[in-house]
């Protein structure tokens, strides 16, 4: 438990946020083989826990001590919920100071509080999934397997993390998506053969949602990475469905659009923009860490220039669906704002969907015409 230890305590002190935690336990657990599956789990567990928890304790001897008391207590280590349930119960604990998790003066959008914000980065969010097909099958599978769910929707299962779903279920029936990234495809409507623009795809959760929805539409999709385009190719040919258009484009650069674009306009465009990611930091908690209030306005440049550059490529009467990841009003209502004031845009609706109860992100969504 003092080899643990000692590797949680140079992972503390190496890691300074540049990449995803994820990415960088990869890279430092390939340096060190002689870890077993169980010691990368309790590395990864603790690795999270320390970011996710850190800064709101005053008491460093007593977050100590409950840590060493997981490493040293075999039955902890094998019960999954034990750390997870020790962390929830802090803000109750006399030394911890929720405040202290996010110290910064800035507002929330409508709908969100503070308070149960905080609360929610305390707890990982659950594991969610789509059906596509097979919906009877992937209920057997999984009562067969004594894995845990509960339906969100129809089609919107909740499962524990960890989870063995790869293995288990049939690839190209189900899709791992966020509860809140899933409903906003209700904003979508899509009908057949209508031209939509997913102008910053990333690897395509939302164009597949939508060609889920009405595989019908003409779709084109664009982002900066290449490498992102051919990882959202494979996802649509594992997924059965036709490769959509696809551009490499800076759409921060209209010249760089409009070389791509031309004169080409869309009924629809999807722009599910860069952003904090403030809304899904339950997942990542170090970019909560390190996040630096100085690194907003650079969000809200981006998304007001990448929304204005591509709403010149709707029709008469089409929409621009703005969606962020964030909790920030800065990111969202506010950049509506300026949308609306640098174009002939009007707002039809917008809404912040609020995945804390559920234990899944919060998004934000806005439609415009």
């Amino acid at each position: 438990m003092r080899y643990i230890a000692q590797h949680i305590k140079t992972i503390i002190e190496t890691y300074t946020g540049d990449i995803p935690l994820a990415h960088f336990l990869k890279n430092y657990f390939r340096q060190y083989p002689i870890l077993g599956s169980r010691d990368r789990k309790l590395v990864s567990a603790l690795a999270y826990s320390w970011h996710r928890i850190n800064k709101g304790i005053a008491d460093k001897e007593w977050l100590d001590g409950l840590l060493a008391q997981w490493l040293n207590d075999k039955e902890s280590q094998h019960n999954k919920e034990w750390l997870n349930d020790a962390i929830a119960q802090l803000p109750y604990h006399e030394t911890f100071h929720l405040d202290a998790l996010f110290p910064f003066d800035i507002a929330l959008s409508g709908g969100i509080g503070r308070e149960e914000w905080l609360r929610s980065m305390l707890v990982q969010p659950h594991l969610f999934i789509r059906i596509r097909r097979d919906k009877g099958k992937i209920i057997s599978l999984l009562n067969g397997q004594q894995v845990p769910f509960t339906f969100i929707n129809d089609t919107c299962l909740s499962l524990p993390n960890g989870a063995k779903i790869d293995t288990l279920l049939p690839p190209d029936s189900y899709v791992v998506q966020d509860a809140s990234s899933q409903q906003t495809g209700t904003f979508f409507n899509p009908h057949k053969n209508e031209s939509w623009y997913d102008c910053c795809s990333g690897a395509g959760g939302k164009s597949l949602l939508l060609k889920d929805l009405e595989p019908g539409v003409r779709l084109t999709i664009s982002d900066k990475r290449e490498s992102i385009i051919h990882n959202l190719q494979q996802r649509f040919r594992q997924y059965r469905h036709q490769l959509p258009i696809a551009c490499v484009i800076d759409v921060t650069s209209s010249q760089s659009l409009d070389k791509a674009l031309g004169s080409k306009l869309y009924d629809n465009i999807i722009c599910d923009a860069p952003c904090s990611g403030s809304g899904t930091w339950g997942r990542t908690p170090e970019q909560m860490y390190f996040f630096k209030p100085a690194s907003l306005p650079t969000f809200t440049i981006l998304q007001q220039t990448i929304a204005i550059n591509v709403s010149r490529h709707l029709k008469p009467g089409g929409r621009l669906i703005y969606i962020t990841c964030s909790v920030f009003k800065e990111e969202n209502e506010r950049v509506v704002e300026e949308i609306i004031k640098q174009t002939s845009l009007k707002l039809i609706q917008s809404q912040v969907i609020n995945g804390i109860s559920i234990g899944a992100d919060s998004m934000f969504v806005a439609v415009l015409t």
